[in-house]
């Protein structure tokens, strides 16, 4: 079994060609195993007989750079050219032999689009893992310097040789005139907003007749229950704790698969990218890297991943303070508290407000990140140097539909644990000791919520909210099953006015991530900042929300 590490693959998704390579080995029956790494540190705790490193062919002097420090830790390594059909179809052609013979590394072109060098590939990536390790590379002597200057030039020096381009360079493509429009200092952020704008309008819009469809479902699944069960307290666990907290959580699905389509399609077709780019002139400003608005963009998705994107980072301060900004952004837990405030409070302008939530959470971040930058913890020179945008693809099927079901898998899997869990747990506090849900003010639940309300009636909260947000400490999909059990689904009818559904949605944004998050800060960042982020988040929800409501009802 020749055991291959596969290096240089987008952070999104499972590689094309990792898959096309597997089944081929499986197809001939070759013992190759593939593991896809995203960052070098993996190569530490696993063995591997060889490297495969993909070099992207529209990135070429980028990704050529990353070759001295696979070398530093497998001297074994085969290069591949990825998407080398893009290449020549920008009129730009590389001479692989000569490449391979300056640079010292068995160099191959692949496309799996095409099916294109696909056999040569793995041909010689079991070739090179059968030999034995070799230090011949006219690179080797210039992996050890600390200034990677020299090697840089020496890339470049290659491709100056290898790389033939096009005979009109200043004639410019369909899709550079697009790139040009989108990454305009003026125009990159109106287009980038108006884009957000519509993704979530369509969220709302397409996903209002699904989201209907699964409620009234709920409700009927609800009435056949009440009428087949006998009355006590198995009927109420099952059908006021279980149906009806489950099924507020589950009716947000259809919002959360449309939302994530979008997603994917931005991050294949190379637009997140291009976003990061809008973002490199005030990130710099605060005294970060466009490359750190990644994770935050990432962070949309969900915090956890997001956090641990951000060890791409090399700078070591840099790297923790854009970890400690990660849990401003609006993960998808969040959507459906939003989602259910604004279906009832803010109907005609679903995606204004929508898109304020996400665009406070980032205002914030930054302010943060501007504040911590000049403490002593985090002070440092700027980073001057600069993003390359990879080039516009179109967005795979497969990758699409991949992405999506990551994301639908985990949020159906936290419905059927900590969703279940919590709403049983709310149940049982909110039906004992008086087994009557009608007699909230007794029961053990308004005990816990009469106890932490007073520190949360300055923002207009009354002990249902309070309880709401103790529960979705473990996940903010809690949240919404616990307003649905509490509240029986009809928030318009409670004591929430549109200026405290705004402020319990800002409070939501801001206080203590979930477990995971905090936890995956642990490890990442430290104990310290993960704690710092605990009660940071804490203070700062509280003071934000203490503000808007007071000031909203002197205005109001």
């Amino acid at each position: 079994m020749i055991k291959i590490a596969v290096i240089g693959l987008p952070q999104s998704g499972k590689s094309s060609l990792t898959q096309a390579l597997q089944e081929l080995a499986d197809k001939r029956e070759q013992a190759v195993q593939f593991a896809e790494l995203h960052d070098l540190d993996d190569l530490h705790s696993h063995a591997y007989d060889v490297v495969l490193q993909v070099v992207d062919s529209t990135r070429l002097e980028e990704s050529l750079l990353l070759t001295p420090h696979i070398i530093d830790e497998q001297e074994k390594i085969v290069i591949a050219i990825g998407r080398y059909d893009l290449l020549l179809q920008t009129d730009h052609s590389l001479n692989i032999p000569k490449l391979q013979a300056l640079i010292g590394v068995p160099t191959c072109r692949v496309s799996v689009r095409r099916n294109d060098g696909l056999a040569n590939c793995l041909a010689l990536l079991e070739e090179v893992g059968a030999q034995p390790a070799s230090q011949a590379h006219p690179i080797y002597h210039l992996r050890d310097q600390e200034d990677e200057d020299a090697y840089r030039a020496y890339v470049h020096g290659v491709l100056t040789e290898t790389l033939t381009h096009a005979k009109d360079d200043r004639q410019q493509t369909r899709l550079e005139r697009i790139d040009k429009v989108l990454t305009n200092p003026w125009l990159g952020f109106p287009i980038m907003m108006a884009i957000l704008y519509f993704v979530f309008w369509c969220t709302f819009t397409l996903g209002a007749y699904p989201q209907d469809w699964i409620e009234l479902g709920i409700d009927r699944l609800c009435e056949l229950c009440h009428a087949s069960m006998r009355e006590g307290w198995l009927s109420s666990l099952f059908i006021d704790g279980i149906l009806k907290g489950v099924g507020a959580v589950l009716a947000f699905l259809p919002n959360i698969i449309i939302l994530f389509f979008f997603i994917s399609i931005m991050e294949d077709s190379g637009y997140m990218a291009r976003e990061a780019f809008i973002m490199d002139t005030i990130m710099h400003r605060v005294g970060l890297h466009g490359r750190s608005f990644v994770p935050m963009l990432m962070g949309f998705g969900c915090n956890v991943p997001a956090i641990m994107a951000a060890r791409d980072i090399k700078n070591p301060k840099d790297r923790v303070l854009t970890m400690l900004m990660v849990p401003f952004m609006s993960c998808s837990a969040r959507l459906p508290v939003y989602m259910l405030f604004v279906d009832t409070f803010f109907e005609r302008y679903k995606a204004l407000v929508m898109i304020s939530m996400y665009a406070i959470g980032i205002s914030l971040s930054v302010v943060f990140a501007f504040i911590m930058k000049r403490t002593r913890w985090f002070k440092q020179d700027n980073d001057d140097s600069v993003n390359e945008l990879p080039e516009f693809r179109l967005p795979k099927v497969r990758n699409t539909v991949a992405h999506i079901w990551e994301r639908v898998a985990d949020y159906l899997q936290k419905i059927c644990t900590v969703i279940l869990w919590a709403s049983i747990i709310i149940w049982a506090l909110e039906y004992f000791p008086t087994q009557n849900l009608e007699d909230l003010e007794h029961s053990y639940l308004a005990s816990i919520g009469q106890f932490v309300s007073p520190l949360m009636e300055p923002l207009g909260f009354d002990w249902k909210m309070s309880v709401c947000l103790l529960t979705g400490l473990p996940a903010k999909e809690a949240i919404v099953s616990t307003l649905a059990i509490l509240y029986g689904g009809d928030l318009s009818s409670a004591c929430f006015t549109p200026l405290t559904a705004f402020t319990f949605m800002l409070f939501v944004l801001l206080y203590f991530p979930c477990v995971a998050t905090i936890a995956t800060l642990h490890r990442e960042a430290g104990r310290r900042w993960a704690w710092f982020t605990v009660f940071q988040s804490l203070f700062l929800a509280w003071f934000i929300s203490f503000a808007v409501y007071q000031i909203g009802s002197l205005l109001v």
